[in-house]
């Protein structure tokens, strides 16, 4: 597998075994807007591009990726009794047999990978606010079926701390759960909070038991020739957060 040098590849202790990648705007067909490697079907991009990109990434997988009806929930696919089956109503997933392949999209919302040390368990959960908010991680961690201190996770790109502007609802959201949320928020304009979700994530994982959480520090906003972002452009493409099993 050869991919292209501007997709991530994480940089966190998984098995040898264990693939995993992110694509970023670069390697694909779309224009204008979608420019190039839109990934998302229901964007508002041409159905021919979307899937002509779809099988640029299917080659380097030489595997069907298990794309996901999304809806910013909580429900985690099992893509072992899925069968890798098409578009499961879920917003995260997890495999245990080799060559199934979980795939989430984001466009501001962070994707994070999971695997336990072992190798035989990976997963992959995508993390707006409000999914992470609902417990989305904590739902993929369960269903790996694994102790949390033999998990690994990496973050992914999503829109930062200095871009992601929030109202007290989203601050309160995440109080209810746990009150030393409040240290991801700081005051900006009357009523409004910048939100850092690497730091939420992080809080969320290790409140959850998982001591190895790896990544974080991109911004979807502010790197726009790197990634698409929802809250820059409305007409926005959509990544893709990979990960499998040799």
């Amino acid at each position: 597998m050869s991919l292209p040098r501007e997709w991530l590849v994480p940089g966190w202790p998984a098995a040898p075994n264990v693939r995993a990648f992110v694509t970023t705007r670069a390697g694909g067909v779309s224009t204008g807007d979608y420019a190039s490697m839109n990934l998302g079907a229901t964007s508002g991009d041409e159905p021919g591009r979307v899937q002509r990109n779809r099988e640029l990434v299917r080659a380097e997988l030489l595997a069907d990726p298990a794309y996901l009806a999304q809806v910013h929930g909580i429900t985690v696919a099992d893509l072992d009794a899925h069968g890798g089956a098409d578009r499961p109503r879920a917003d995260a997933a997890v495999a245990s047999r080799p060559g199934r392949v979980a795939v989430v999209l984001t466009a501001d919302c962070m994707p994070v990978f999971f695997s336990d040390r072992a190798g035989r368990r990976v997963g992959v959960a995508h993390a707006g606010w409000r999914g992470l908010a609902a417990g989305v991680l904590e739902a993929t961690l369960g269903s790996l079926r694994v102790p949390a201190a033999e998990v690994v996770t990496w973050m992914g790109p999503a829109i930062g701390p200095d871009a992601f502007e929030v109202g007290p609802e989203v601050k309160e959201a995440f109080e209810r759960f746990d009150p030393a949320a409040a240290s991801a928020f700081r005051a900006h304009v009357p009523g409004k909070f910048m939100a850092d979700l690497y730091a939420l994530a992080r809080q969320r994982l290790a409140r959850a038991g998982v001591r190895e959480v790896h990544g974080g520090g991109f911004c979807t906003f502010h790197e726009p020739a790197r990634f698409f972002s929802y809250r820059r452009v409305p007409k926005s493409g959509r990544m893709g957060a990979f990960i499998w099993m040799e």
